[in-house]
């Protein structure tokens, strides 16, 4: 019988991987992306401190009434923004971009884009 590949461990093995060169700094934090099956979180992370400086995810109230009739893709680009203008307030400018094992694509990209058009730059 042919078993069936775990993806999640895949992306887990894949993000370990990743993870042993990005790492957030008070200069430059991490911008760590999660997606689950119908959501999608960012934290924006100072890995020397262990800190969450910034986050923002489909959770929210805030969010959740603007992305009310959107995609899943759509709804991530606003989540990007949200954390964008968020790290903004705060003074941070520039961030690493930890897309968390998942390839860069569909709803991981519109992260991007959307903290892109906030303003943060990778």
């Amino acid at each position: 019988m042919i078993s069936k590949i775990d993806k999640n461990a895949v992306r887990q093995k894949r993000h370990r991987r990743v993870r042993k060169n990005i790492s957030g700094t008070a200069e430059t934090p991490r911008m760590n992306v999660y997606r689950s099956l119908n959501h999608i979180y960012v934290q924006i992370i100072d890995d020397t401190k262990g800190v969450t400086l910034v986050s923002a995810s489909t959770m929210e109230k805030a969010v959740k009434e603007k992305i009310a009739d959107m995609t899943k893709t759509e709804a991530a680009k606003v989540v990007g923004l949200t954390a964008g203008e968020r790290a903004k307030e705060k003074g941070i400018e520039t961030v690493v971009f930890d897309r968390g094992g998942y390839l860069y694509t569909g709803r991981v990209k519109a992260v991007a884009d959307g903290a892109r058009e906030a303003g943060l730059n990778f």
